[in-house]
């Protein structure tokens, strides 16, 4: 049975498709208003703090995935690099650097243009790039910042990409 089978009501709001993913995955979350969640996802490296927020003002729902990292100062430069690698490797969300909060993220912005709905899917998809993407780049982010490896060096211990099936 496809996710979308088990969602009845064609209006859900998207939060509650995503409140509904939470619970049926049993992560922790807080819904935070009508409008917003956030939640914790365990991964192998570390546990994700994942916020999705729906704006109706331009129909799209937002993401931001992120983990702590505080890297020395003179570690940045290399950083921001690193961060253009792997944006170029990307096909969908982006990583950025939070300096202020010290803050790895990674966002994305599906836009449901038109009165559109998400499907619980395409949620679904949205949250599992988020972890697994994260997950890939953080042995690369580790390198570079305490490793004292260049972007490029640092960009080659990211987890491949499996493609297929086993």
């Amino acid at each position: 049975m496809a996710l979308s089978e088990s969602f009845i009501s064609e209006d859900l709001h998207p939060i509650d498709i995503v409140e509904t993913l939470a619970e049926f995955n049993d992560w922790d979350f807080d819904r935070i208003g009508d409008d917003q969640i956030a939640m914790a996802v365990e991964g192998q490296w570390r546990t994700y703090s994942i916020t999705l927020a729906w704006s109706g003002y331009d129909e799209t729902l937002r993401m931001v995935c992120t983990f702590e990292m505080e890297p020395p100062a003179e570690t940045l430069p290399g950083l921001y690099e690193l961060l253009n690698l792997v944006n170029d490797q990307l096909w969908a969300g982006s990583f950025t650097y939070w300096e202020e909060q010290k803050l790895m993220v990674f966002r994305y912005g599906l836009v449901l243009s038109g009165e559109q709905m998400a499907s619980p899917e395409q949620i679904d998809t949205l949250i599992t790039a988020a972890v697994t993407s994260s997950e890939r780049y953080y042995p690369a982010f580790q390198m570079n910042v305490w490793g004292g490896r260049s972007a490029r060096s640092s960009l080659e211990v990211a987890i491949a990409e499996a493609y297929g099936r086993a």
